[in-house]
């Protein structure tokens, strides 16, 4: 069975390739995530993330751009801003425990992000989760 881990990491996935223009993604979710074999509540719980987060994104946005410093949003990596959409998305509507997500996105930018993204994704949502 996936876990919730597995679970973000396949959202994250769709979130990449929703930005880089392919907004009918969502018709291929359930094989998508079957190929992650991710399935049963797992699913449940990836489409409610996926979904959520594409509903809010310019919430979210907005959210994010306002806890940037020194930084422009639209410089920012692909991988990294769907790993902050996630995060956000389960701080600010989804009212997870702020430490679990921001551990887990942490951990998600080490795994598919670049050397500096960990510190720079665990800032933001850090900064973005005391103004909730």
């Amino acid at each position: 069975m996936a876990t919730r881990h597995q679970s973000r990491t396949a959202v994250i996935g769709l979130l990449y390739a929703y930005d880089l223009g392919n907004t009918n993604i969502a018709d291929f979710t359930d094989e998508i995530l079957e190929e992650g074999k991710i399935r049963n509540k797992q699913r449940e719980f990836s489409h409610g993330l996926f979904n959520g987060t594409i509903e809010n994104l310019d919430m979210l946005d907005d959210a994010i751009k306002k806890n940037l410093k020194d930084w422009d949003y639209d410089g920012i990596g692909k991988v990294e801003k769907a790993i902050m959409r996630l995060g956000a998305y389960e701080i600010l509507v989804a009212k997870t425990d702020k430490a679990i997500i921001i551990n887990e996105a942490v951990e998600l930018a080490k795994t598919l992000a670049d050397d500096k993204s960990p510190q720079f994704i665990n800032g933001v949502l850090d900064a973005l989760g005391e103004k909730k």
